[in-house]
């Protein structure tokens, strides 16, 4: 039985995964502090002139013992449409990467067939190294 989770637990797409769920906690902490501490408190000092939105209640009983606390929604809300933000931005990052590796310009050749005996021959060779045929006039 050991032999068989040690299999399962070596396979690359486990590793794989172990890694990316890793990577993926470490880059949660960072997007949560980006949004956070950098971009909520100047989009709410914008909007109501306090450090956030979490203090706006609505009252919805006549002692005011009961609220909705639309503030904290409002905080929520930012902060899921800023890290969507960013994590688009992260991901047309890394598309734009991928598209020049993909569109990389082809080398030009070197060679060309000769063609009176098809071999290959240097594209700045004049007579044919194997069968000497004249090539220069013909590029």
């Amino acid at each position: 039985m050991f032999k068989e989770f040690k299999e399962f637990a070596l396979k690359g797409n486990v590793l794989d995964m172990a890694v990316g769920i890793i990577i993926g906690a470490a880059f949660t902490k960072v997007v949560d502090s980006l949004v956070k501490d950098l971009l909520t408190p100047p989009l709410a000092l914008l909007q109501s002139g306090a450090g956030d939105f979490s203090a706006v209640v609505v009252p919805i009983t006549p002692d005011g013992k009961t609220v909705l606390s639309v503030g904290a929604f409002a905080n929520s809300l930012i902060q899921f449409l800023l890290v969507a933000f960013a994590v688009f931005l992260l991901v047309r990052a890394v598309n734009r990467l991928r598209r020049k590796e993909d569109i990389a310009p082809t080398p030009t050749p070197t060679t060309r067939e000769c063609p009176f005996c098809v071999s290959l021959i240097s594209n700045k060779a004049t007579k044919c190294p194997h069968c000497t045929a004249d090539v220069a006039s013909i590029a």
